[in-house]
């Protein structure tokens, strides 16, 4: 195997990816941007959560905003509903994966909170399940996905989809939009300089 050229192949396809994402992308990525603002203007929150590495992106995002992004600001109401180990576990023992992020949105999720499910596929029957519970509490259900946007269409408004199917491609683009949108909402919050 010729690692060069396969690393060189990997980064390629990287900015293809990148650069189709800059062409499609920044009207649903400022539709989200001015939902999550509006929110926490109104003393509302932004919930992450999706499994796997977007579990991992949902953490890192909850905490760009809670602790800082650009610089010290003032802390952003975000959290991520992948991380607390006892209600996971007891949701999915009493009630069943499929529910795990749905019950926690039953629980802390307000009108006017941003619920952000992020799955590459768009098909993970428990975002899917958040995402509707999140609709039906009166949060605006948002998403990141890929290509298709899979069951996440009609659901999730704005849904950010990566124009692409691989996962790898899919995750990379997934965590650079939900940075920008960290900036984007510092800045649009007059919290830093843009």
């Amino acid at each position: 195997m010729n690692l060069s050229a396969y690393f060189e192949s990997e980064l390629d396809e990287h900015l293809k990816v990148a650069a189709a994402v800059r062409e499609t992308l920044a009207a649903p990525f400022a539709d989200l941007t001015e939902k999550c603002v509006a929110s926490i203007r109104n003393g509302g929150k932004i919930l992450f959560f999706g499994n796997g590495g977007s579990a991992s992106d949902a953490q890192h995002l909850a905490t760009e905003l809670t602790v800082r992004y650009i610089t010290d600001r003032a802390a952003i109401a975000a959290i991520a509903l992948t991380t607390d180990g006892s209600a996971l576990t007891a949701a999915g023992n009493d009630l069943g994966f499929e529910r795990l992020f749905s019950r926690q949105i039953e629980a802390l999720g307000r009108p006017g909170d941003v619920a952000i499910g992020i799955s590459t596929s768009g098909r993970s029957p428990n975002v899917i399940a958040g995402l509707k519970m999140a609709r039906e509490k009166g949060l605006v259900a948002a998403g990141l996905s890929g290509e298709t946007g899979g069951d996440m269409v009609g659901l999730a408004d704005p849904l950010i989809r990566v124009p692409h199917r691989a996962a790898a491609r899919i995750q990379e683009m997934h965590i650079t939009i939900g940075q920008a949108l960290c900036g984007a909402i510092e800045i649009q919050l007059g919290l830093v300089e843009g």
